[in-house]
């Protein structure tokens, strides 16, 4: 994927659906750009796993990181409940995702965990 790239969004879903294939990340150019997000989610989750990490802060609506909510796909600037696809996968592995605006519950977390 291009730096920058242009705005995308998950096409009527959460990164659950991206995984799974039932729906596409689409950029506002209309270019399908599901698969550098699916890469990139896994490239995330292979370094947690080799970093023995188990809490992850992401930057919440985005169409990758969204701990929660993430955009609606259509472009409109309006927020849905959903996660993005490298929360998806990093939650399915038993990473503990958490958004910017979550700090204190991720540090809290991380004490829990040693």
């Amino acid at each position: 994927m291009s730096i920058p790239r242009a705005p995308a969004e998950i096409n009527g879903g959460d990164g659950y659906d991206v995984l799974e294939g039932r729906i596409s990340v689409i950029e506002n150019t209309g270019n399908n750009v599901t698969e550098g997000f699916v890469r990139g989610a896994n490239n995330a989750l292979t370094l947690c796993k080799a970093n023995e990490i188990t809490v992850a802060v992401l930057a919440e609506f985005s169409p990758s990181c969204g701990s929660s909510s993430v955009y609606s796909g259509d472009f409109s600037g309006r927020k849905v409940n959903g996660v993005g696809v490298t929360a998806a996968l990093l939650t399915s592995h038993g990473i503990k995702v958490f958004s910017q605006h979550q700090l204190i519950e991720a540090n809290k977390s991380l004490n829990a965990d040693t």
